[in-house]
């Protein structure tokens, strides 16, 4: 169970603190202290839990004085110094303030009446979201090139991996001849490990590798080697960072499949770029565990070092917590004030919506989606007939085909209905039921030593997938009614024999958003349009460590290179790898704008040219599904126009959210020009200068402000804006001309919608779209109706 408690202290008069005759601190005001207690968290007989404290920006600029500064802080609920330094974890001192601790919930309560303290949290466990899909986004190896547009960037470009470490030996991480010496802005290392020997493990491809399990071992005990093998190093186990890094940066590697399935060459999204990884979430019983006490200090480290793009393939199902009381929130609005755009995907909890994870403003939030690839499988009954279904199966299987009822009451396949009697030998049919879902079914005919699975389930769901416990073959209801009527009319068991699966490329309608990729809308901001972009997640084959099974099962005794793999958390490195070559192609632009790059020329077509499916349903996807749409990499380079932030234009957003001046002070860098006040703040976000727009409670008639920037080459330029109406809703943008030229790089337009009918609780689709006949820079625009029927009163968010 988890439950979330926030305390606010009253503002208190600001302070000096003299540290040491060295350094002066403003303390200022405590904004929020949130109590969280952790998804999946193992209680213990301990009083005492790992709570994040966290103090903002760094006002010493020294890790060594800053470290002090801490321990003098934890001391003041410690009955000595050295009680305190035991307590600590983790000292954030590099790139912003704050540590992590064993204490007790009065202790934490405690610090956090502190002036000088921004937040504590409770130190929460997140769970990871687990080749042919960059040809499918056009990123193809085309041989009459000269230099592919994916070597053409990438080689000053550092993407870091927060996740379960790295295969250092696969080829997807070795220096390729000729490559660049690293960039002379890396202040990274390689940490030295069990079976990691940096000498041998890096190069000029994998420049970075660290390892945190300090969170991991407060929380869960020492790292258990024999329930499930782990390594004390940055070296991967689980095999899911090996995954994601090679698919957001590993280098070009021919002939790579899954036992000659999918064959091709494999590469990443930056084949050309430099991998650092940071080591954060750990195997217990199989499964990824990470902690955020272990996350913030990788974020720490991570910015430090200097990386220039984050991939994170993690998070946490709502309720979702404060901005700043969440690790990758708190780390990844820092990176942000230092340039670096940090990727995370959405979360596999759909089709439900409102369960989308990682909605802060200031980062990319990725849906996941399929590609034209598939594994038609084909399987014949007693010789008479056959039908096809999806799967991925190396191997031929054959044997006699029974009904679910004969092992499973009811016919359901859940291991609570086992009739205790094995079928050894059979390959059982299955129906999904609701709750019932493939995986359950594959337990329970594994346990009854069954020979193999027929799932028939809803056409909205069959996708192949590698087969977890037991060979699966995927098919529709349709399908499944026609075996389940043969076997009935069959005087005896059919034989059932099922082929090798074969690979399919452009024969199925791709992209289509997968039914379990977290939909919107943002529960904490609802105003923010998330996710913001979808991408290829679905049976990605990638690298993978050769001595993990490709099922992570112990009774799995395969050794493979490559794994397929599916999730959002396949997705997002997709994402992270086109803004690793976005950033090298356009070093100046900040994160907002390669964010703004890659959902303006995003396309919500699949390759019929018909709209794109969203998985679970029969309907169309919405951008509560996929955002703007599917990432196109080649037009990110070149989006024309650009909607772009720093993080002053944030500042308005946290006032709505609830933050004062004292607190927005205390994370926001001291820069020029920086206002942090929320005097003239209106109540609404809309006009956050986002690639969307988001307007959850629409009563009467508002005008919100974008500003855009001509990019590219061209000097000159007249664009014409239209717009899609949402139904009810009229739109009117002004001016409907923006003309750029050398002097003006930049314009604003402005946008009235006004309710023309009586609603409530149902949102509607539009979108704004300019154009110079080349570009069409597209922002999607969702807006929730809700008024009361009195007379309409012009409202203006300017």
């Amino acid at each position: 169970m988890t439950v979330s408690t926030t305390l606010f202290n009253p503002q208190k008069n600001n302070i000096v603190l003299q540290w040491e005759k060295m350094a002066t601190y403003i303390l200022q005001c405590f904004w929020g202290l949130s109590l969280a207690s952790s998804l999946s968290f193992v209680h213990t007989t301990s009083t005492s839990h790992v709570y994040i404290v966290y103090l903002g920006i760094n006002q010493f600029h020294d890790p060594i004085l800053t470290s002090k500064f801490h321990i003098q802080i934890l001391s003041d609920v410690f009955s000595s110094e050295e009680d305190a330094k035991q307590s600590i974890l983790y000292s954030y001192s590099n790139s912003f303030s704050g540590f992590s601790a064993k204490l007790s919930s009065s202790q934490a309560t405690t610090l956090a009446r502190m002036d000088k303290v921004v937040s504590v949290f409770r130190s929460k466990t997140l769970k990871l979201h687990t080749t042919r899909s960059w040809d499918f986004l056009g990123l193809t190896l085309d041989e009459t090139q000269v230099i592919p547009m994916q070597f053409s960037y990438g080689h000053d470009i550092v993407v870091g991996i927060l996740d379960t470490g790295i295969w250092p030996e696969s080829e997807s991480f070795q220096e390729k001849p000729g490559m660049e010496p690293i960039p002379s802005s890396w202040k990274g290392v390689c940490v030295e490990g069990e079976e990691f020997e940096p000498a041998i493990a890096c190069n000029r491809k994998l420049i970075g590798a660290r390892y945190y399990l300090k969170g991991f071992e407060r929380e869960y005990g020492p790292l258990n080697m024999s329930g499930n093998p782990e390594y004390r190093s940055a070296r991967d186990f689980l095999g899911h960072g090996t995954h994601t890094a090679s698919t957001a940066a590993g280098s070009t590697v021919k002939n790579a499949s899954f036992f000659g399935i999918a064959q091709g060459t494999a590469r990443g999204g930056a084949p050309r770029a430099r991998v650092a990884v940071y080591k954060v979430c750990w195997g217990m019983s199989f499964d990824g565990i990470c902690t955020e006490a272990d996350i913030l200090a990788a974020f720490d480290d991570a910015l430090h070092d200097r990386v220039h793009v984050i991939s994170a393939s993690f998070g946490v199902t709502p309720p979702l917590s404060p901005f700043f009381a969440s690790s990758a929130d708190i780390g990844s609005f820092h990176a942000m004030q230092l340039g670096i755009t940090v990727v995370f995907s959405a979360g596999n909890d759909g089709p439900e919506p409102s369960l989308v994870q990682n909605v802060a403003p200031w980062s990319l939030c990725v849906a996941a989606s399929t590609i034209d690839r598939s594994f038609p499988t084909e399987i014949v009954l007693d010789r008479n007939f056959s039908i096809t279904g999806q799967s991925i199966i190396s191997k031929e299987i054959k044997g006699k085909l029974v009904n679910a009822v004969s092992y499973f009451f009811d016919g359901l396949c859940s291991l609570g209905n086992w009739r205790q009697r094995a079928a050894t030998g059979r390959i059982v049919l299955c129906f999904y039921t609701p709750g019932l879902v493939y995986e359950i079914a594959q337990a329970a005919v594994k346990r009854a030593n069954g020979l193999g699975l027929i799932f028939a389930e809803p056409f909205t769901k069959p996708i192949a997938d590698v087969d977890d416990f037991i060979p699966t073959l995927h098919v529709d209801i349709n399908q499944g009614t026609i075996i389940k009527n043969y076997l009935a009319e069959s005087p005896k068991l059919p034989v059932v024999q099922i082929s090798p699966s074969k690979t399919v490329i452009g024969k199925s309608p791709a992209p289509t958003v997968v039914y379990f990729s977290s939909r919107g809308p943002s529960t904490i901001s609802p105003d923010i349009l998330k996710p913001d972009i979808t991408g290829p997640g679905i049976n990605i084959l990638a690298a993978w460590p050769p001595q993990t099974p490709p099922t992570l099962q112990p009774f799995d005794n395969r050794s493979v290179r490559w794994n397929f793999q599916s999730g959002t958390s396949m997705s997002c490195p997709h994402v992270s790898g086109v803004v690793a070559l976005v950033k090298s192609a356009h070093p100046e632009w900040s994160p907002a704008a390669i964010r703004s790059a890659i959902m303006t020329t995003a396309y919500t077509r699949d390759t019929t040219h018909d709209s794109i499916l969203a998985g679970g349903s029969m309907a169309g996807s919405t951008p509560f599904e996929m955002g703007a749409g599917q990432i196109n990499p080649l037009k990110a380079l070149d989006p024309g126009l650009i909607y772009d932030m720093n993080t002053s234009d944030y500042i308005p957003f946290l006032c709505n959210m609830g933050y004062t001046e004292q607190r927005i002070n205390m994370i926001v860098l001291p820069s020029p020009g920086v206002d942090t006040s929320c005097r003239n703040v209106h109540e609404t976000n809309a006009n956050l200068n986002y690639p969307s727009i988001s307007i959850p409670n629409l009563q009467s008639p508002i005008t919100v402000k974008r500003t855009v920037r001509i990019v590219g080459g061209r000097k000159t330029a007249v664009y014409f804006g239209a717009a899609k109406e949402p139904d009810g809703v009229e739109v009117v943008i002004w001016p409907r001309v923006l003309i750029f030229s050398h002097s003006k790089r930049e314009m604003s337009y402005y946008i009235t919608l006004k309710p023309l009918k009586k609603s409530e609780g149902r949102y509607d689709l539009g979108e704004i779209v300019w154009s110079d006949g080349f570009h069409y820079v597209r922002s999607p625009m969702v807006v929730l109706v809700n008024n009361s029927g009195d007379d309409f009163t012009v409202r203006s968010a300017i």
